[in-house]
């Protein structure tokens, strides 16, 4: 059994998200992807999400425990992802699957970013202090050319020393700053929170940015309030898993200040270039990530490939 730190060090963020680009493009129209099934428990919510590509012959399987109040310390998602033999169902290989979790949905982020944010985008705007949101510094930097890195988190505190060891980590000055200000700021705007309300007023937001919102997957909670979806051109990573769990856009489409309409294309659309999302340089983009189990059979792919010992 690897570590996640061993797969932290093997997975490598470029090839990564070169493969995903490839998967959303090229794969996704013939995988299976069944949706993913959520399961009450007494300490939070048990998650399974499973994807078959039969033009390659890969299956796999993420289990997912997501828990309400972690005891100190310990994370809030464990996770293992399986690969499984598709003939036999037998398991070929068996990672934990919290690096994987973090590093394949900043790299997703990262390619959507990629297709929808401004060329000349200089400041990265992160909420969150947490797993999610290292990834996502870590990541973003390999579409966009960040000059100032600014993050918020729910304690000043600790949103400080998050800063100042991002900054350590990155090599590049990282700003502990308020919610309104990080909103108004940033040219690229990333909610990496375990927030089920508005981080931020959406009137705050200056034309032409981007948004990656990752953090909410059930239809009750919410990191962005209903004028940032409104004043926004929205795409999701599915239209399945977005319509079933994104509360960020279930409760303005109950509210009715949003049509379906307003969803404008998935991962796939986009990246295939199939519709245009940004018109010019001050429409406001927003990516809507519930997680795929495309992106997780990617990477547990590249890892199985590319053990650890191996070139990365």
């Amino acid at each position: 059994m690897l570590t996640d730190d061993e797969i932290r060090h093997q997975l490598d963020p470029t090839r990564l998200l070169a493969a995903l680009e490839t998967a959303f493009r090229d794969r996704y129209p013939s995988v299976i992807i069944q949706p993913r099934l959520q399961i009450p428990t007494p300490g939070g919510t048990f998650l399974i999400m499973s994807c078959s590509d039969p033009t390659t012959g890969a299956l796999g399987m993420k289990l997912i425990t997501v828990r309400s109040a972690p005891p100190p310390g310990e994370p809030r998602v464990l996770a293992t992802y399986v690969l499984l033999d598709p003939a036999t169902s037998c398991p070929t290989a068996t990672f934990p699957a919290n690096a994987i979790t973090e590093l394949r949905t900043a790299a997703t982020s990262a390619l959507a970013t990629k297709f929808l944010a401004r060329q000349d985008a200089a400041t990265l705007g992160i909420f969150g202090t947490g797993r999610q949101a290292r990834a996502h510094l870590a990541l973003m930097p390999l579409v966009r050319d960040f000059r100032r890195v600014v993050v918020c988190g729910s304690n000043p505190d600790s949103t400080r020393t998050f800063a100042n060891r991002m900054s350590g980590e990155l090599k590049l000055p990282v700003e502990p700053i308020e919610a309104a200000t990080c909103a108004a700021v940033s040219d690229v705007l990333c909610t990496c929170t375990t927030s089920s309300t508005p981080l931020f007023d959406g009137t705050r937001l200056r034309p032409g940015t981007h948004l990656n919102l990752v953090g909410t997957f059930q239809i009750h909670c919410r990191e962005v309030d209903s004028v940032t979806i409104e004043r926004s051109r929205v795409v999701v990573d599915t239209y399945e898993g977005a319509l079933a769990e994104a509360g960020d856009l279930l409760i303005p489409l109950a509210q009715h200040v949003i049509t379906r309409d307003h969803i404008l294309a998935d991962l796939h659309q986009l990246v295939s270039q199939q519709k245009t999302v940004r018109r010019d340089a001050d429409d406001i983009t927003l990516f809507k990530s519930v997680g795929c189990a495309l992106e997780d059979l990617v990477a547990a792919e590249l890892l199985h490939v590319n053990p650890p010992g191996s070139p990365p």
